[in-house]
């Protein structure tokens, strides 16, 4: 008798040039799936050169879409089993977060999850939100627990204006009108909130979670002031691996129950105390461990307790997470050994 072929899994990654998205690529070819990969400029060798790097790999297919263009999605998604969004307009400079970033950010979503119901074949959609979704609070003291319970206080954001307010006001609204269209149209949403990213990137360019992160170290006055507004904003300096978000994206869509939100985060801490730790680890790069009356404790922890009971275990800790980061930056001349 013949046997049946094998019928490959196909994915699609929305917004799959980026940081997290171009791994999320990379795992899921390496575990077999063929992949739709969405970008803005297919045309534009640079975009897609680190994509198509990854074709030894397994099946790819690159596809032209813009988050603002609602039937630009429905030819990459159509015959997929699962979608992962993770693309989001980001303008830390924006003179106008209102038009470049939050009605940009849920208008993608919702384009994107139109096509998903339109397709009929999609089982599960990942959505990439963000620990600036659930963190930002105006609550006082210290040893907070936030968990996926919690929505940042999009009010106070867009009262107080605080530097890059936008950012987190963009991933909250997308994020909650992804779950309402969700409901009313029966689709199987996950939502994974990482916490700031770190790691090596395939990316042309060093992304700029991982040059907020590691500023201390190359002593960037400018994004290590950005550290400490992130700290005194959402509470903390939480963290995690990029592959260690990635492995979480693709076990989720995978584990029939799994549901809801779930906080992908492997370390907290502060300014100081991550400042400390990186002078010890690294002494050659002189980082500065004076910080003056700023708060040493972080406000708030960020809980992945959910992700744990689902059975999804950490690769990374913090010592794991800033040697491969110190590494990736050395490869690409950002540091001196």
């Amino acid at each position: 008798m013949a046997t049946q072929p094998i019928v490959k899994r196909t994915a699609c990654v929305v917004g799959g040039s980026g940081f997290v998205a171009s791994l999320l690529v990379k795992l899921l070819l390496q575990k077999g799936y063929a992949v739709n990969i969405t970008v803005r400029d297919p045309e534009n060798p640079k975009k897609i050169s680190h994509l198509l790097a990854l074709q030894p790999l397994g099946e790819i297919k690159i596809f032209g879409a813009d988050l603002t263009d609602e039937g630009s999605f429905d030819a990459p998604i159509a015959g997929c089993d699962l979608v992962f969004h993770v693309a989001t307009p980001v303008n830390f400079a924006s003179e106008n977060p209102e038009n470049d970033m939050i009605k940009p950010a849920i208008q993608g979503v919702l384009n994107v999850l139109k096509a998903c119901v339109k397709a009929k074949t999609v089982k599960r959609v990942v959505l990439t939100s963000s620990a600036a979704a659930v963190s930002i609070n105006t609550l006082n003291g210290t040893g907070l627990v936030v968990d996926e319970g919690n929505w940042t206080d999009v009010d106070f954001l867009t009262t107080e204006k605080p530097p890059t307010w936008g950012y987190p006001v963009s991933k909250t609204l997308a994020e909650k009108e992804a779950w309402k269209f969700a409901e009313e149209n029966k689709i199987d949403l996950i939502t994974v909130i990482p916490a700031l990213m770190m790691g090596s990137s395939l990316t042309p360019d060093i992304p700029s979670s991982i040059r907020l992160g590691t500023s201390l170290i190359t002593g960037n006055e400018f994004l290590i002031n950005g550290l400490k507004g992130m700290q005194m904003l959402s509470g903390s300096i939480s963290t995690t691996h990029v592959e260690d978000v990635c492995r979480a994206h693709i076990y989720l869509a995978e584990k029939e129950s799994a549901s809801g939100r779930y906080i992908c985060c492997a370390v907290n801490t502060s300014v100081p105390e991550l400042a400390k730790f990186l002078n010890k680890r690294y002494p050659q790069y002189n980082v500065p461990t004076d910080f003056g009356d700023f708060p040493s404790k972080p406000k708030l922890t960020v809980s992945s307790e959910k992700l744990v009971k689902e059975g999804f275990s950490f690769k990374y800790g913090i010592e794991d997470i800033y040697d491969q980061t110190v590494d990736y930056l050395k490869a690409n001349g950002l540091l001196k050994n």
